[in-house]
């Protein structure tokens, strides 16, 4: 096995394809950025990925995080990669210029977390989730806060945490006991636990920075009675240094599956000293933006998954030899021909190409709506559009990178089952994006409940609506005529469908729980189909000269396997979205017509 492919290369040749060929000119909120400018960038991330944090990922996983007497330290060469990407000046890829970010797109930013996930998932949590902090924090809090913490976390010398879980609820927040006393205008004491705090204590930042969400005195009860608090972890002492400890601890990490190389914490609040972060009981709303930005960079973890299990996969299938080919030797020279000849090899590696690609493009998508959400006056269309996809890309694109790595494991066989091969850490690490930031069950709950019911299905329409236009563009493509016809029929059974559940749901609310993840599912392989065709057609495009590519010469095979994935897509997986339509439209009763007792009968 000494010719395996390198362990991870960014796909960059792909990500060049989607912002030059796929993507709008990008105006960010300060400057017009010239492509050529943020793909020199995307290079130097992709360098910076492959030579710092692929090396340690595996040495990471096996040291682990140490925890003794509220101190936690991580593996040494976790803090060292982090300390020397800060330094780098990449925490503050697209945070504005105003406090030492550089003020980049969505679109550039998004293609370095999928990175940065594929190299290494357990570095990569800590960068995302202190751009998410600073999101809530430049969206709704004081300008106090602003010039005191936003410099220092987007230079990286502190980081920051989203705390609101605590033991006895877990997606249920309006459960929340945590309280909160205000002791002066500005100041607050927030006591209370909280449990699964990523990143909640280390030693790789001079502050952790804490968002928390309590609930202060005579508050209402439930999510509405929420509030959201900064509280530091360090506080100024008499001499304006930040050394004072707050009443913040670590009383313990979690023994996980996977993510080794960063800490789990679970975090005891004892009067800590705390400022409230937009206006009292509306913690939940204020949250949310950092949420939503959160939601949208897992599923970018879910495209790394599935993009890392494939690199890890065709290295590993081009090389290993069993059995010979069923339509004759392909290999003569060797006594077996390598197991990629194999048809169901060949399926599982394409699974995992185009849920990489598929979801890729989605992303890029999504990126370029983050970025029209970010300006000050947004079109109002644009982010409710992007409203709308959040929970599919990250409830589908999270599922489809487990059943990803999940190949990666079977197509190495009893080598993929060790820790050796390095393929079931894939799985292991990545089996956490299906759950945080929400579980693929209450992404679809948000999906059908919330973003298509509660919009009388406006916002499904708007998407609809331009899988339409793409249709018509390549109407008269005969050789995508047969995907243009399965994704147009597509489209219009997507709100037929919205309609007879919405129906259902009227008459009973289970209907919609019942039926929500498979049409999560549903709505996540059309949402695909969407840009495997129009990936195809601009790849077409390209190889019949109807077009000028942008980038200059593209590698004329790399084209032609846009169309022929685009082809596997349509012909074996977007089929899949049949079965989920037939057991959405199944109701509810095959689920609920068990008691209680029924369930626990021998």
């Amino acid at each position: 096995m000494d010719d395996l492919l390198p362990e991870y290369r960014a796909p960059l040749k792909d990500m060049k394809f989607l912002m030059n060929e796929m993507s709008a000119p990008t105006s960010s909120s300060s400057n017009i950025v010239n492509n050529e400018d943020l793909i020199f960038v995307l290079e130097q991330g992709a360098l910076f990925s492959e030579k710092e944090l692929v090396p340690i990922n595996a040495l990471a996983d096996k040291e682990g995080c140490i925890f003794q007497q509220g101190q936690v330290t991580l593996p040494n060469t976790m803090n060292k990669a982090f300390r020397s990407y800060a330094q780098g000046g990449w925490m503050g890829l697209s945070m504005p210029e105003k406090w030492g970010g550089q003020a980049l797109p969505e679109k550039l930013a998004v293609f370095i977390a999928e990175i940065l996930t594929s190299a290494n998932h357990s570095f990569s949590m800590m960068p995302a989730l202190t751009m998410s902090a600073c999101r809530a924090i430049i969206s709704h809090g004081s300008e106090d806060l602003k010039n005191t913490y936003l410099e220092k976390m987007i230079s990286g010398q502190w980081t920051g945490t989203m705390c609101m879980t605590e033991s006895h609820c877990g997606s249920d927040l309006g459960l929340i006991r945590s309280t909160a006393e205000r002791v002066s205008t500005d100041i607050f004491k927030i006591k209370g636990n909280k449990i699964f705090i990523s990143s909640g204590q280390h030693d790789a930042s001079d502050n952790i920075i804490h968002l928390v969400l309590a609930r202060l005195k005579d508050a209402p009860k439930g999510i509405k009675g929420l509030s959201l608090f900064l509280v530091p972890a360090k506080l100024q002492d008499k001499e304006n240094n930040w050394s004072k400890q707050n009443a913040v601890e670590c009383i313990g990490i979690e023994e996980k599956m996977g993510l080794h190389g960063n800490p789990t914490c679970s975090m005891s609040f004892d009067g800590a000293e705390g400022y409230l972060i937009g206006e009292e009981n509306k913690g939940i709303n204020t949250m949310f933006t950092m949420m939503n930005e959160m939601r949208l960079g897992t599923s970018m973890q879910g495209v790394g998954l599935s993009e890392r299990s494939y690199q890890k996969s065709i290295s590993y299938a081009t090389n290993r030899t069993q059995m010979r080919s069923l339509s004759g030797v392909k290999a003569p020279n060797k006594s077996a021909d390598p197991i990629i000849v194999h048809p169901d090899v060949r399926r599982m590696l394409l699974t995992q190409k185009v849920f990489a690609e598929g979801g890729r493009a989605l992303g890029q998508f999504c990126a370029n709506l983050l970025d029209e959400s970010h300006k000050e006056n947004p079109d109002k269309d644009q982010v409710r559009l992007l409203d709308f996809l959040t929970p599919i890309a990250k409830g589908f694109c999270t599922e489809v990178g487990l059943e990803s790595a999940s190949h990666a494991i079977q197509i190495y066989g009893g080598h993929g089952f060790i820790t050796e091969s390095g393929v079931e850490q894939l799985y292991r690490d990545g089996r956490i994006s299906t759950l945080y930031e929400g579980t693929t069950g209450i992404q679809a709950l948000d999906l059908l409940g919330r973003k298509v019911l509660g919009s009388q299905g406006k916002s499904l329409l708007a998407f609809t609506k331009i899988i339409h236009k793409l249709c018509l563009s390549q109407e008269n493509n005969e050789s995508l005529s047969s995907y243009v016809a399965s994704l147009s029929a597509f489209s219009k059974e997507w709100p037929e469908l919205t309609m007879k559940i919405g129906s259902k749901a009227m008459k009973d609310p289970d209907e919609v729980g019942a039926a929500s993840f498979d049409f999560l599912m549903y709505s996540g392989y059309v949402t695909l189909a969407y840009f495997w065709l129009k990936m195809a057609a601009t790849a077409q495009e390209i190889l019949n000269g109807q077009r000028d590519s942008i980038s200059g010469k593209i590698d004329r095979g790399f084209l032609e396997a846009k169309v022929m994935n685009a082809k596997f897509y349509f012909d074996r997986i977007l089929p899949r979205a049949l079965s989920h339509k037939a057991i959405m439209l199944a109701g509810k009763d095959n689920l609920m017509g068990l008691n209680e007792k029924q369930f626990t009968n021998a």
